[in-house]
């Protein structure tokens, strides 16, 4: 029989390329957050300001790992779904949806230090 796994790869492509996006989400909550801190170490910012950069921040963060998070779901939903004759034999191809997961539940993570951060004494 002929196997043809073109679509397999396009999922594994369109599962790289939502882990891109959800990595770059949380890049940028991560940036916004900071610079928040920043601006109100130097003076030029204010708690108003400071309090908005961390909501929306941590909001870009969030959405960045449950991007993660449902992207892996959703690779695993597309998987399934393949018939027999476009999957590969002996490839099993959990190494794409176990890093997505990974990095959602570490962008999880990231969000809850950055809160517990912004409430500790002395920030």
């Amino acid at each position: 029989m002929n196997r043809d796994p073109r679509v397999l790869f396009a999922a594994e492509r369109t599962l790289l390329a939502w882990v891109r996006t959800s990595l770059s989400l949380m890049a940028f909550g991560f940036l916004i957050e900071r610079f928040g801190l920043l601006l109100l170490e130097f003076g030029h910012g204010t708690e108003g300001g400071r309090l908005f950069s961390f909501v929306v921040g941590i909001g870009f963060i969030l959405f960045g790992s449950l991007l993660a998070l449902a992207a892996s779901r959703n690779h695993q939903r597309v998987i399934r779904q393949l018939p027999e004759e476009q999957k590969l034999p002996d490839y099993r191809g959990l190494a794409g949806p176990w890093t997505a997961v990974a990095i959602g539940l570490l962008g999880l993570m990231l969000a809850a230090y950055l809160a517990l951060q912004l409430h500790l004494p002395g920030n």
